[in-house]
């Protein structure tokens, strides 16, 4: 009962946010999107000014921020929805209005105002708030009433991101984050679009209790979307092919707790592929060892000095920053002041003994950097029977050849590629039509499932 209780604070503790958590600011209606780690000396630029983070730390994800001014100056204070609002907000019985006026005479000669910058500026210094200033270009606008209602309500929407810019504060979880990465630097999460993260995973079978070998080259955004369903049941190992492990800062972002972060795992290919040699040559090999203690004192020696590369070529791998020009890392007294739980530990050679017996349940592959075809065929029998894979590229020649190799040796069935398609709509009223800017493309994806194939085997 008491786990039970635990389990639900600390649900509940995660619906607002705590001084070390990420967030994701979207800045006047996603005008500007800021990755941020709230701490008690963090700011966000908006315009020409710094403002304070510290008012959003203990404040619920959805919060809506507005930037008020005062006679100490402006800052980011909390706007609270009245019940007027909320009640035209959520009443769905719009009756679209009979428009009689049109801007056919409108000329725009920049002589409509006649409310100066120096007004303005006496209007802040006087302590009046951003709507305030809103109305009051209202009220000296000559040609605002003879504009339409919807003219009117761009003109409106216009000056309040000038004047009272507001930040809306979100949970960074792998739809905001992927949608953000995808806006800002579609290059380094491999062009993925958010409904092809979302088919991998489906394509994949990811779920609670399962063990999802990843090859992820996107920096961390698959690993982080895999443990985030995964719930912290099962396990997540993020293999590299190469000497090094392959970067996941993006983790960071989704505010995994402790339970989370112990079920992501590293492990390299070679070490998965060195417990399963013969035993009885192991046990040989332990044995000439043994007798021959120059040897064994020879071969102590080198694995010493290959775990020590080894772990100097992780951490310099790990603490390599992201390079993203707005995302506030947190520096090393932070780190250690708010308890930040780190993910990627290697995984002990328990786990991957149990790998080994009954090998993982599924696997998925974002490495537009390396061949597909001689990456799949060396993680293919890692997997066990009958379980599904889903491999992203960015193109379609690396999947097609791959699936022709497939198909030939006779190792999976169910082969398709797929080409996710995603057309976002803007909804208003009288005014619900396509985006006018979209992604066309969003990549290519080969699913399928393993079979066992005693030719080959």
């Amino acid at each position: 009962m008491s786990g039970n209780q635990s389990n639900v604070d600390s649900v509940q503790s995660r619906r607002v946010t705590w001084e070390g958590c990420s967030v994701l600011l979207d800045i006047n209606d996603g005008d500007r999107l800021v990755f941020s780690r709230l701490t008690e000396n963090s700011t966000l630029k908006i315009g020409k000014k710094n403002y304070s983070l510290r008012p959003l730390i203990g404040c619920p994800f959805g919060s809506l921020f507005q930037v008020e001014y005062g006679a100490e100056g402006s800052k980011l204070s909390r706007l609270l929805r009245s019940a007027e609002v909320s009640n035209i907000e959520d009443n769905g019985d719009y009756q679209p209005v009979e428009e009689h006026r049109d801007n056919r005479e409108l000329v725009d000669n920049n002589k409509a105002q006649s409310l100066s910058g120096e007004d303005i500026e006496e209007l802040r210094r006087q302590g009046a708030t951003g709507d305030e200033i809103i109305e009051a270009l209202i009220a000296n606008s000559a040609t605002f009433e003879k504009k339409t209602a919807f003219s009117q309500e761009k003109y409106r929407l216009k000056k309040q991101k000038k004047y009272a810019p507001r930040v809306l504060l979100r949970r960074p979880v792998a739809r905001s984050i992927c949608e953000t990465y995808f806006t800002k630097y579609p290059a380094r999460i491999g062009f993925m679009r958010v409904d092809t993260l979302s088919l991998l995973l489906s394509m994949a079978n990811v779920a609670a209790n399962s063990d999802i070998l990843v090859v992820d080259m996107v920096g961390g955004l698959l690993t982080g979307a895999v443990a985030e369903r995964m719930g912290g049941s099962g396990y997540v190992c993020n293999m590299y092919l190469e000497s090094s492990p392959y970067p996941m800062d993006i983790v960071r972002m989704f505010n995994f707790g402790d339970e989370i972060c112990k079920r992501i795992v590293r492990t390299s290919l070679s070490d998965l592929c060195s417990v399963q040699n013969d035993p009885s040559e192991q046990m040989g090999h332990d044995v000439s060892i043994q007798n021959d203690p120059s040897e064994q004192m020879g071969h102590d020696v080198s694995a010493t000095a290959n775990s020590s590369n080894e772990q100097m070529c992780s951490h310099e791998t790990l603490t390599e920053p992201s390079g993203m020009e707005e995302i506030a890392l947190p520096s090393e007294n932070e780190v250690s002041k708010c308890k930040i739980p780190k993910a990627g530990d290697k995984a002990s050679q328990e786990t991957i003994d149990l790998w080994k017996a009954n090998g993982f349940s599924s696997l998925i592959v974002a490495a537009p950097e390396l061949d597909t075809w001689n990456t799949v065929k060396d993680l293919m029998p890692h997997l066990s029977h009958s379980a599904p894979f889903a491999i992203y590229h960015q193109y379609l020649q690396p999947l097609a050849t791959c699936m022709h190799r497939l198909q030939s040796e006779k190792m999976a069935v169910g082969l398709q590629i797929s080409e996710p398609w995603l057309r976002e709509y803007q909804v208003l009223p009288s005014r619900t039509h396509p985006c006018m800017q979209m992604s066309a493309f969003g990549g290519y994806i080969l699913s399928g499932v393993k079979i066992c194939n005693p030719e080959s085997a």
